[in-house]
């Protein structure tokens, strides 16, 4: 049909031959879609559609979706959770220790100036550890692990090693400051042991039960005797979950797996059943009074410290067990301070914030490639994980007192500093995804400007932004 002519000085009508393009459109669509006999294409389950009263509840629940599923999710969870989990220790290492300082003579922020030292230097191997390439991490693996066995040979030298509340496990640096190897024992077992399993997967060699377990579980149980010279059980359990976490990632069968389970509990059996004092505290499990000789006092008064502090704490500072009541209030039983202080709200934040640190170490174990990688990461979580959840046990009354910290929040320079390189280890590794990469690339600076005219659609595809709003 031959287009309609205009004669000179006259125009067609704009709104007419819109709505003329619109009639055309809409007829055509319609003819098509009888013809061949389809429906019209129905909205995306991905996406928010539909109209009604829960249309914007099922909007805000996939923007929630499509932000956790970005690729930056892991390495902001990781870094948030765990500065959050150590700034609020510092605030009740303060809180929890004020007291115990001024009863021996110190100024009531002795504690706490040491902690927020050994968070400082922990800072800077975090960040040390964060910026660290992976290759430089498995060149490491093997002289931090020779270098933790000799400190913890060291320690059980006459005149070397100090005894604290019956272990021996302390190497005195001079003046106030102690060191405690065994606590670096965790991270050298995860270094090498990751390292081993991934030059052993790169053969083909863990398919053979021989090759799975040797060297690891010897190397493992001569960290666990040096350990057990001392009389630390609660660090040997520990080092025993780390062993079992490695294994469960590296595709160890069942039977074995079981197998080396029921080892390592028979031998726990046996290193309860002869320690008078181990029965003591396995005998204290959900007891509600002191008993006889008050051999369960900590463990009562720290549910005490927990009832009474009821939904929204006492108030911060205004706790009344760490004035003599609960032994070790800033230490192993800084939880038991902070329900008092702070209430349920503030146990569940923390709780909430160890859950966000475990699930991110999962979640970046998951998605890699590397092995090393997955071994290192789960390693570092299960170890986490491991003593949070037997810290909080044993003040909830659900599990024997195993003497062991919260990591990032009780007070312990030698525990904080190897669980901040720790946590740098996971930021790097989180940092290491293919998307989280390219993500992190794009906000790099580009001759001296940031790159602020680029805007992610998708992971596949970049948008520039045109000084006209073309794109």
């Amino acid at each position: 049909m031959p287009a309609r002519q205009v004669l000179p000085g006259r125009r067609p009508s704009a709104t007419k031959a819109v709505k003329a393009v619109k009639a055309v459109r809409a007829a055509t669509s319609v003819k098509t879609v009888r013809a061949q006999g389809r429906k019209r294409p129905a909205p995306r389950p991905g996406g928010p559609a539909g109209r009604g009263p829960l249309a914007g509840l099922r909007r805000t629940q996939w923007q929630l979706r499509k932000a956790w599923d970005r690729p930056l999710t892991a390495y902001y969870l990781i870094f948030g959770s765990s500065l959050l989990i150590t700034v609020l220790g510092l605030v009740m290492v303060y809180s929890a220790s004020m007291i115990k300082a001024l009863q021996l003579g110190l100024g009531d922020a002795y504690f706490f100036k040491k902690q927020f030292l050994a968070a400082l230097i922990g800072a800077g191997l975090l960040l040390i550890a964060s910026r660290m390439p992976v290759k430089l991490h498995r060149a490491l693996s093997y002289p931090v692990l020779a270098g933790t066995l000799f400190l913890m040979a060291l320690v059980q030298v006459p005149g070397m090693g100090v005894s604290i509340n019956g272990n021996q496990n302390w190497i005195s640096l001079g003046g106030p400051f102690m060191l405690q190897p065994s606590e670096f024992g965790k991270l050298a077992l995860i270094l090498w042991g990751a390292d081993l399993l991934a030059r052993k997967g790169e053969k083909g060699l863990l398919s053979q039960w021989k090759h799975l377990l040797v060297p690891l579980v010897p190397v493992t149980f001569l960290l666990l005797g040096l350990i057990m010279l001392g009389g630390d059980m609660g660090t040997a359990v520990i080092l025993g979950a780390i062993l079992f976490g490695l294994l469960w990632l590296a595709g160890a069968p069942t039977r074995m797996f079981a197998g080396v389970l029921a080892f390592a509990g028979v031998i726990v059996v046996l290193l309860i059943k002869t320690s008078p004092h181990r029965m003591d505290r396995l005998a204290c499990i959900g007891a509600t009074e002191p008993g006889k000789n008050d051999l369960c006092w900590q463990a009562v008064h720290g549910i005490y410290a927990l009832a009474s502090g009821g939904w929204f704490g006492s108030g911060l500072g205004a706790s009344v067990e760490k004035w003599g009541q609960l032994p070790e209030a800033h230490t192993d039983f800084i939880f038991a301070i902070t329900g008092e202080e702070l209430g349920l709200a503030g146990t569940l934040s923390v709780l909430a914030l160890f859950a966000a640190l475990g699930y991110a170490g999962i979640r970046v174990a998951g998605r890699t490639e590397d092995p090393f990688v997955r071994y290192a990461a789960g390693g570092v979580t299960t170890w986490i994980t491991a003593q949070a959840v037997i810290n909080i046990g044993a003040v909830l009354g659900l599990l024997p007192i195993a003497g062991v910290p919260l990591p990032l929040f009780s007070y312990g320079g030698s525990a904080l500093l190897p669980t901040m390189f720790a946590v740098g280890l996971l930021i790097a590794f989180a940092r290491e995804e293919p998307a989280a990469r390219a993500a992190l690339a794009m906000r790099q600076p580009k001759n001296g400007r940031l790159r602020t005219g680029l805007r992610w659609k998708s992971m596949r595809r970049r948008v520039t932004r045109r000084p006209s709003g073309e794109r």
